[in-house]
């Protein structure tokens, strides 16, 4: 007969319960520091989107500032501050007005033959639609008119607030525009002065890594836009040209919105790319845009296969994948504007990740180094 087990006193699962205690205080330290983490960084979101006003022009102007300051920074040598920023700020202006006042007088002089060609395309779906399957009668086609435009009538005053909003968010952009040339101006001039001073208020262990990282952001932004600006160049070039071989009207102002679309990763060129197809469609029929379908389809692979590996490679190092959530996000989260400031909040994200990484690893090995007697 066996003999009963003796009850045990506690003393063998000590161990075992001070383990289970331990990692359960360790998963509280990190949950908590993971609670204080996000509620910062709520509370950041929810600044942010109170000042948003100011902080989209200071962005947009910091973005601004790492293009211009190469020029700034070669103009200094031979004039002062001001005079230096502000001529290079002129210089990159100018071009920019240049390019939409021919922008527009393109679509002046060709307004009237799209106009034609759209009238010409209504007519053609009013004649398809009284042919099989539809078969629908001129009384049909008078009745939905009438009932489109009794909806219209009836929705006028939704209309008039859409159109008092556009005039607020013409006005919001106006003031977009001057704080962000503003602030601009003032990067360009006192830059180089700005990071001695925050450095004049930090601990001096903090300041060296502050400089380190406000260097590698610096460039990391100025990278992005100097790529960007290559992919929409190469994109603008062949969809232009490509529509004006097919004898798309317009195609001169679509090249130029493909360029700016390219500032907004694969979202920008995918909007631009239906606005040509449209454009084909109604004026130059279904063949011809069935043709631009394929000139943007083919244009876009080359250049996420070829061109934007090679010049996004050097500044970014950023997945597609991520592009595309943060993109998605910013749009969500912000508009067109957080759209467009998406990949170069991510890029700076990444690289503020990186050097962290790099200085524990660099605690790491020094601590793991053997002391020499």
């Amino acid at each position: 007969m066996a003999e009963p087990l003796a009850p045990s006193d506690g003393v063998a699962d000590r161990p075992a319960r001070a383990l289970v205690g331990t990692a359960l205080a360790e998963v509280a330290r990190w949950c908590l520091r993971g609670l204080i983490i996000a509620t910062a960084v709520v509370a950041v979101f929810y600044l942010v989107s109170k000042l948003w006003v100011v902080v989209l022009p200071a962005l947009l102007a910091l973005l601004l500032s790492t293009v211009l300051w190469p020029a700034a920074r070669v103009l200094r040598r031979v004039l002062p501050a001001s005079a230096a920023a502000a001529t290079a700020m002129v210089g990159a202006l100018t071009p920019l007005l240049g390019l939409g006042a021919l922008v527009s007088a393109r679509v002046a002089d060709q307004f009237d033959d799209v106009a034609g060609s759209v009238v010409s395309g209504l007519e053609q779906v009013q004649d398809w639609t009284t042919r099989p399957p539809l078969n629908l009668s001129d009384d049909d086609l008078g009745g939905l008119i009438a009932r489109g435009t009794s909806e219209l009538q009836g929705r006028a005053q939704d209309i008039a607030g859409w159109t008092l909003s556009g005039v607020s968010t013409a006005g919001s952009l106006t003031v977009t525009a001057v704080l962000t040339l503003v602030l601009s101006f003032f990067f360009l001039k006192d830059g180089p002065a700005f990071l001695p001073w925050v450095a004049r208020w930090l601990p001096r262990g903090a300041s060296r890594h502050v400089a380190e990282v406000c260097s590698r952001v610096w460039g990391v932004l100025g990278g992005f836009i100097r790529a960007q600006a290559g992919v929409g160049l190469a994109d603008a070039v062949g969809i232009g040209v490509g529509l004006a071989v097919l004898g798309v009207p317009l195609a001169f102002p679509l090249a130029v919105l493909t360029f700016v679309g390219a500032f907004v990763p694969i979202v920008g060129a995918f909007i631009t790319g239906i606005l040509a197809v449209l454009v084909a469609l109604v004026t130059q029929g279904t063949t011809t845009a069935l043709l631009v379908i394929g000139l943007v389809v083919l244009v876009q692979q080359l250049e996420s296969i070829v061109l934007s590996p090679l010049l996004m490679g050097r500044s970014l190092a950023l997945h597609p994948a991520l592009v595309i959530v943060a993109v998605s996000a910013g749009g969500t989260i912000a508009g067109v504007a957080g759209a467009f400031l998406a990949v170069p909040a991510l890029a700076v994200a990444t690289t503020l990740a990186r050097y962290a990484k790099e200085q524990v690893d660099e605690v790491g090995r020094t601590a793991s180094s053997p002391i020499e007697p």
